[in-house]
Parts: C-alpha cells; structure tokens; sequence
C-alpha cells in the first residue's frame, strides 16, 4: 500500500508523481492501493497525480484502487468525472 502524503497541490504535485511512480514500479504486488488518508490540503492536482498513478498501473499490468479518500477529494473527482476511474469500489469513494 502506498501512502500519499498530507499536501498535493501544484506546489507538491510534481515531485509527489515522482516519488509514486517509483514506488509503483518497485510494488511488488498485482494491485496498487494508495490510501489518501493522509491528505489534507489539496487541490485538482492531486487527481492529476492519482490518474497518472492509475495510467502507470495498467502500464505495469496491476490493478489500482485508492482507498480511504477525504470526502472533499472523492467529491471533486466526481465533479471531473474521474470518479469512476480512481474509486472503482462506490465503499472507497463514499469513506
């Protein structure tokens, strides 16, 4: 499982892809789980951050779910109409 960090914005967003990527890469299981409960202060970038994470996974052949999303965050997926993308499961995208 892989853990985001408590700020992405635009500011974080760059070195953040960065770091999950490479995490992503060295995952040695089949399916990608990043747990955004630690996420406070964030912005659309995060989503940009965990659609590449997403991308990256099919890339790999894994499978990718985030879980334990802040409302705020799951609400504005749903806005961009990525929801259904990042929270495949509605439980992860109603934590």
């Amino acid at each position: 499982m892989l853990l985001l960090p408590a700020a992405i914005t635009a500011r974080e967003a760059r070195d953040t892809q960065r770091l999950l990527a490479q995490a992503l890469r060295n995952e040695p299981e089949t399916g990608v789980v990043i747990d955004a409960s630690n996420l406070q202060q964030f912005d659309s970038s995060a989503l940009a951050v965990l659609l590449e994470c997403e991308r990256l996974a099919q890339a790999f052949g894994k499978a990718f779910s985030v879980r334990n999303a802040p409302p705020k965050l799951a609400a504005l997926a749903k806005l961009y109409g990525v929801d259904v993308l990042l929270f495949r499961d509605a439980a992860v995208a109603a934590a």
